[in-house]
């Protein structure tokens, strides 16, 4: 791997904000896992990425399984496809691309700096001490505020792909778009709770 400059990472983070950089409307979600899902099934499951580089790619499904393991009630990020997600949007909207290639070559030039290797190159408890040096915005330290401002933008990107994915909208325990037989109004705890009744319509 090409060694990046801790100055040229700079540049390139600079270049976009992060936050606006990240950030999808919950429609454009919604389509572009529509059509990630056909990808897939004219892929046989399986999907290479189209923008990432492989290392980034893998830097990505480390970075959304720290965000989102896999717990008793749902799988991980990579098992609901969400690095899939973000390769398809990074091709879907080009003009966010600096924003994520520039907040993962900063990592690597912070890791370089703390560790003396990349961050894949790290172990485990190496990534995390940096991860936590940005989770925290309240208490993160002001020469870290690149770092911060690019994984809180990643973790909301995580957060929308997964909560789109289907095994997201399981974990929600979401039951809309489905036909209602019979409606017998709202149930009365509901009201009370609400302050309101049907006399008051």
């Amino acid at each position: 791997m090409n060694r990046i400059t801790r100055r040229k990472t700079l540049k390139i983070l600079t270049a976009a904000p992060l936050a606006a950089g990240f950030s999808w409307t919950e429609s454009e979600a919604h389509h572009a896992q529509a059509r990630l899902i056909e990808s897939r099934e004219t892929e046989d499951g399986t999907l290479a990425p189209q923008f990432f580089t492989e290392r980034e790619f893998k830097t990505v499904q480390v970075l959304v399984d720290y965000i989102l393991p896999a717990d008793e009630r749902s799988g991980s990020a990579t098992e609901a496809g969400v690095h899939e997600f973000i390769d398809f949007m990074m091709i879907d909207r080009p003009e966010r691309q600096t924003a994520i290639r520039g907040g993962l070559a900063w990592m690597d030039v912070e890791c370089q700096k703390l560790f003396g290797k990349a961050f894949m190159d790290c172990t485990e408890s190496e990534q995390r001490q940096l991860l936590d040096d940005v989770a925290w915005p309240e208490v993160a330290h002001l020469e870290m505020s690149h770092g911060v401002a690019f994984f809180n933008s990643f973790r909301d990107l995580t957060a929308t792909g997964f909560w789109t994915s289907k095994m997201g909208i399981e974990d929600l325990q979401y039951i809309g778009n489905k036909f209602v037989g019979e409606w017998d109004g709202c149930p009365q705890e509901t009201l009370d709770r609400l302050g309101v009744s049907y006399k008051d319509a």
